[in-house]
């Protein structure tokens, strides 16, 4: 691991996150910020924010973009903001919230 980037308390589910994430795991980084700017997800947002920070890391231990690939990127969930809603009969029923965190890895390409 070169660099590291976290992103914490996302507003979104880990579930959501994982289906843009499935699509750039394992890719340098030149490439997966290209896949990012084309897919139409709200998940795209916070993710290339929180690889935008992982590659400046990188940067300031003296790397460039093009030596870097995405070695380990994981969403977990995180809390869950608990609301409730009006039900019938005067009942209420819960709303989860969910959040998510996210952890971001890069690594030097070997050729």
């Amino acid at each position: 691991m070169i660099a590291k980037a976290q992103g914490r308390y996302i507003r979104m589910s880990a579930m959501k996150m994982r289906q843009v994430i499935d699509l750039i795991r394992g890719k340098d980084v030149t490439s997966s910020l290209v896949i990012l700017t084309h897919v139409e997800k709200r998940a795209t947002r916070d993710i290339e924010k929180v690889l935008n920070s992982a590659i400046s890391n990188a940067k300031q231990k003296g790397l460039s973009e093009n030596q870097l690939f995405i070695s380990k990127i994981v969403a977990n969930n995180g809390p869950m903001w608990k609301r409730y809603r009006a039900a019938t009969f005067g009942r209420a029923t819960e709303i989860l919230k969910r959040t998510a965190h996210l952890t971001v890895e890069l690594d030097l390409i070997t050729k």
